[in-house]
C-alpha cells in the first residue's frame, strides 16, 4: 500500500521516542494497563501519534478490561487491516492508512457494542485531541 506520509526508518527514529518507534513502526505492544489512555474518559478525537490522522472518536471508546484502550468503530477509512499470524494465533492487525503505523488489533468480541468489534489499540500509538480543542 502507498501511504500519504512516507518516511525512512531514520526519519521515523528521529521523530519518535524509542518506545513509540518499537510499537508504531515495528508492530510492538505496550504493557497492558500501563498506557496513558487505557482508562481515559476525556471527550475528543484520538489521532495517530506518528502522523496525526484522525482515527477514533471518544464516543466509540469503551472499557473492555483488556488493558489497552478499546474502540468499537474507527473514523471512516482510517484503518488498514492485515492478517497477523505472529504470537501463535491468527489476528487482524490494524494500521493507520495515512502512514502505515501499527496501532493494535481488532477482535470480533466487542459484545454489547453497536458493531460487535473491539479495536484494541496501544496508547502509545495515539494522541488525544480534547473536544474543547477540536
Amino acid at each position: 500500500m502507498t501511504y500519504n506520509v512516507e518516511k525512512t526508518d531514520e526519519e521515523w527514529k528521529a521523530e519518535l521516542t524509542p518506545e513509540e518507534y518499537a510499537v508504531l513502526r515495528k508492530a510492538g505492544t505496550e504493557r497492558a494497563f500501563k498506557g496513558e489512555y487505557t482508562d481515559t474518559e476525556t471527550k475528543g478525537v484520538y489521532r495517530c501519534k506518528a502522523c496525526q490522522a484522525k482515527l477514533f472518536e471518544s464516543d466509540t471508546k469503551f472499557h473492555s478490561g483488556c488493558g489497552w484502550p478499546s474502540f468499537y468503530q474507527p473514523i471512516s477509512d482510517t484503518i488498514e487491516y492485515i492478517e497477523d499470524k505472529s504470537a501463535g494465533m491468527v489476528r487482524t492487525e490494524v494500521r493507520c492508512t495515512n502512514c502505515g503505523s501499527h496501532l493494535g488489533h481488532v477482535f470480533p468480541d466487542g459484545y454489547g457494542t453497536p458493531t460487535g468489534d473491539r479495536y484494541c489499540i496501544n496508547s502509545i500509538s495515539l494522541t488525544l485531541e480534547p473536544a474543547d480543542e477540536a
